[in-house]
């Protein structure tokens, strides 16, 4: 099945880039009153360590476990026919705002450095109690950055609040990120199927992670999950019939927790032991294509944090989608890591901040050493999101997604590396 199309660049309006340069200025000034003790990021994290013992990457193997095609069919033929991305695209439940109409408290959320070049914000009404995590796109998906005719980014969320069988819940938003139009979402929600495919239950996990590969999609699984990645079919969307509180079967059909369409599991994968991937990210620049994982770690943990990478099997649609080995592996000493990309050999380290009131640093770390991206007049190291979650990039365009907050953002990497070498 093809899925091409002919990239073209979102063009930037005048206003936006104004909203935006204003925005940056004013999280700039903020920034320089940071003093230099806070600005130190506590050490210089250096180079990464290399881990090449059998004890430091025994425990990174995977075990596939293959939803049996007996338990899809069953529930496809109770739930009726699955669709694809471009059906959930056709159908939205909204729209992003453009940052110019974004609250000034949601803008804050942005990186004080590097300016962004895209930025919206999602309606408080249909995010409040859900938490922001991680972001993907078609750009993962296919190397021209289009899934069909469209630019897509998928949003994920886990609910924060409500009750016991809500909070938890994981849910991802179908963006339709097109030139000219503002982006349309539409809201699905991760479910496993149960009972030999006779019922699902809701994915219980922080979508600390998540990467859109051919028709796939990998997201990382919480603690009480027991696995360590679940996988979804992006042609295998299952429409909800029923409008209720839980995911599964209900009376008088199916339900996926307010949701109109859930998304069955088709996959998952286990670890043979700690640590947990935390966060993800595609890598295109090796040879096959690898997924790049940062550990999950506790905000109080004192590092180190591991690094790593698998390999993508050589025929994803008919064999294993991942290989079960580690190929690359590495310790840093930065804490608190939220999201990762490695780009060649360089590899781009976010850090969460430690309070609410700081905001958090974004390294480029390698073998040879480690540098913050800088801003302010003290050459503070925070200026980046507090709350920014993973990194996600498109190679087709040269920029980098994430999310904090209610803002889904853009920059370039080319910005990135600017920053740094200031």
């Amino acid at each position: 099945m093809k899925h091409r199309g002919r990239h073209r660049r979102r063009r930037r309006g005048r206003a936006l880039r104004a909203t935006l340069a204003g925005t940056a200025l004013a999280l700039t000034a903020t920034a320089t009153m940071i003093s230099t003790s806070q600005a130190t990021d506590a050490d210089d994290p250096g180079a990464l360590k290399p881990l090449t013992a059998a004890a430091d990457t025994a425990p990174l193997r995977l075990t596939e476990h293959a939803v049996p095609g007996a338990e899809l069919k069953r529930l496809t033929a109770s739930m009726g026919p699955a669709v694809g991305v471009g059906a959930v695209l056709a159908d939205p439940d909204g729209t992003l705002q453009d940052a110019g109409a974004c609250t000034e408290d949601d803008r804050r959320a942005l990186p004080v450095e590097p300016a962004v070049t895209a930025a919206y914000c999602w309606p408080e009404r249909d995010t409040e109690g859900w938490r922001a995590g991680a972001v993907t796109t078609s750009g993962d998906a296919d190397e021209d950055g289009r899934w069909g005719a469209h630019r897509v980014v998928l949003s994920g969320w886990t609910r924060a609040t409500g009750t016991p069988a809500e909070q938890g819940l994981a849910r991802v938003a179908f963006v339709a990120a097109d030139d000219g139009r503002a982006p349309r979402y539409t809201w699905a929600v991760l479910a496993v199927p149960v009972d030999g495919g006779r019922d699902l239950r809701g994915l219980g996990s922080d979508v600390s992670g998540m990467v859109w590969y051919q028709d796939k999609l990998l997201v990382t699984a919480g603690r009480g999950e027991g696995e360590a990645l679940y996988v979804y079919d992006l042609d295998r969307v299952q429409r909800a019939t029923v409008d209720a509180v839980t995911v599964g079967r209900v009376p008088g059909g199916w339900s996926a927790a307010g949701a109109r369409y859930v998304l069955p599991a088709v996959a998952s994968y286990a670890t043979a032991g700690a640590p947990r991937p935390g966060g993800l990210a595609l890598d295109r620049g090796t040879v096959p294509d690898s997924l790049v994982v940062h550990e999950e770690t506790a905000p109080d943990e004192e590092g180190p944090t591991r690094l790593w990478r698998y390999a993508f099997g050589p025929r994803p649609d008919r064999g294993a989608l991942l290989r079960p080995e580690p190929v690359a592996a590495y310790e840093t000493e930065l804490t608190r890591v939220r999201g990762v990309l490695a780009h060649g050999p360089d590899w781009y380290v976010s850090r969460a901040a430690g309070t609410a009131e700081e905001r958090g640093t974004l390294w480029r770390q390698n073998t040879e050493g480690a540098d913050p991206v800088r801003c302010g007049a003290d050459e503070t190291y925070r200026c980046w999101s507090g709350p920014a979650t993973s990194l996600s990039y498109w190679q087709a365009t040269g920029d980098v997604w994430s999310q904090s907050g209610r803002m889904l953002f853009a920059l370039p990497l080319a910005a990135v590396d600017e920053a740094l070498e200031r």
